[in-house]
């Protein structure tokens, strides 16, 4: 259960991101990019919730943000908002991976 709120977390961090760049800066850009990325990963984190097998959406929607936003940090060297999320994007991706790592070795999963 605990995983699952890590996702929703990350959703309303994403899409909280994208509606402040809209008040701020009055991008409409990042209103629409906030709100797509956030319920896509609402969706992932909903999925996961169901059914740990379930995990595609949200790899996908935290690997291609990580990717966007880690370039975007790169160019400014700023903080705000890209390397934020980023940062948020990439530890969302590693902590699947990482589930993903230890679920396919059950061996690793028993205790002596």
């Amino acid at each position: 259960m605990g995983f699952e709120l890590l996702g929703y977390g990350y959703a309303v961090l994403v899409t909280s991101g994208g509606v402040i760049g809209y008040i701020k800066a009055g991008s409409i850009a990042s209103l629409f990019a906030g709100l797509l990325f956030g319920v896509s990963a609402w969706i992932g984190a909903y999925r996961l919730s169901q059914n740990s097998e379930n995990f595609w959406v949200l790899l996908g929607t935290s690997g291609t943000l990580g990717a966007v936003m880690g370039v975007r940090f790169l160019n400014s060297w700023k903080f705000m908002p890209a390397g934020l999320i980023a940062g948020a994007s990439v530890l969302m991706f590693l902590k699947i991976c990482v589930d993903l790592l230890f679920r396919s070795h059950p061996s690793r999963n028993k205790s002596p």
